[in-house]
């Protein structure tokens, strides 16, 4: 969609199409609103607007590109938001109700992420698909358990937030197709984590590109312990045609915890591989599949230390998650993220698509 700086009324249409005729020029402009796009036609004399194909004004090459972002809901199983990059053609869904997370990212109309559809009809069981939201701890704990203060408490793998309802508190679609969701302490959370919080995470849409940024608040009276982090499920059809860039060179392998040298493959043919890469050495990781001619990339800040890859045979997904600390931390206290009473942590991920020859 094009925009010109031709009179005041343009700046108000979007113009998708410009004919010539001898005396006159035609433009089809859409008008925008939250709810419709309508499409009309205006003629304009050529005496009026001085219509010449070299003059800056209507000259093709020198028509300045915008792009269109909304940001609009649609009632599913569960209320859906859906952030538009028109212009890139890029697609994202968010659902706050369950667990903040993104449902689903397409771009080209193609889908980025893998999602079981059908799992996620019952509430009652963990997403598999999408990028679900883990905190306040990434992994699991050895019997679900840590303490605070000589108390034990009860959490279960990657925390309560992939499973709690957010709050949508925020939306724009200015700069970019933006979305913020809240989620605060309750009564039920405190139960298992003995802290009053408040976080917030925005989803961006811009382009190829989905940036996350979050703010952790900690709203206690004491210092708060955390981890963070993210579980994203890419699809991917054949992993033989998978080339995986960890910025690692060995890895922790879950269910024998030996530390086993990666040389940048994995055997696909293990029924279950899930890997922890700890201190990885620069701020991003990626994957190309070479069947899709895809390429994706997750960039984040030194906070996210820990990447874990992981997959399971016979399924047309891979998992790359940014962890803030590994598994167990709570516990062991290993790159454990402290909060003081009433400080906040900013931070952020990026995920960038693109499609390669």
């Amino acid at each position: 969609m094009r925009s010109f700086g031709i009179e005041k009324f343009l700046t108000l249409h979007l113009v998708t199409k410009i004919y010539k005729t001898e005396n006159t020029v035609s433009l089809v402009t859409g008008h925008w609103s939250l709810r419709s796009y309508q499409l009309s036609t205006i003629n304009y004399p050529l005496s009026t607007i001085h219509y010449q194909l070299s003059t800056i004004h209507c000259q093709l090459s020198t028509i300045h590109c915008y792009n269109v972002f909304t940001v609009t809901e649609e009632q599913k199983q569960y209320l859906t938001y859906i952030l538009q990059d028109t212009n890139s053609d890029s697609k994202v869904e968010v659902v706050p109700e369950r667990g903040g997370i993104v449902t689903r990212w397409q771009l080209q109309g193609q889908d980025i992420l893998a999602m079981d559809w059908e799992r996620f009809t019952h509430p009652e069981l963990s997403v598999r698909g999408g990028i679900p939201i883990l905190f306040p701890i990434c992994g699991n704990l050895p019997d679900d358990a840590y303490t605070v203060k000589g108390q034990e408490y009860k959490l279960k793998q990657h925390g309560f937030a992939r499973n709690s309802a957010w709050e949508v508190t925020e939306q724009s679609h200015g700069s970019c197709a933006s979305l913020t969701v809240l989620l605060n302490s309750s009564e039920d959370i405190r139960a298992v984590y003995p802290f009053d919080f408040k976080v917030a995470f925005t989803y961006q849409v811009l382009g190829n590109s989905l940036t996350i940024k979050q703010s952790y608040t900690n709203l206690s009276e004491e210092t708060m312990a955390f981890a963070t982090g993210f579980h994203p499920y890419f699809k991917v059809e054949d992993k033989s045609q998978l080339a995986v860039d960890i910025p690692a060179t060995e890895y922790v392998a879950k269910d024998t915890q030996e530390i086993i040298p990666f040389d940048g493959s994995f055997d696909y043919d293990r029924e279950e591989i899930d890997a922890a890469f700890p201190g990885v050495s620069k701020d991003s990781t990626s994957f190309t599949d070479n069947q899709r001619g895809l390429k994706v990339e997750i960039s984040y800040p030194e906070l996210f230390s820990t990447v874990v890859f992981w997959t399971v045979k016979g399924k047309d997904f891979i998992c790359l998650e940014p962890w803030s600390a590994p598994r167990n931390a709570l516990n062991t206290g290993d790159k454990l993220t402290r909060l003081e009473p009433g400080s906040s942590l900013e931070t952020w991920i990026k995920l960038t698509a693109n499609f390669i020859e």
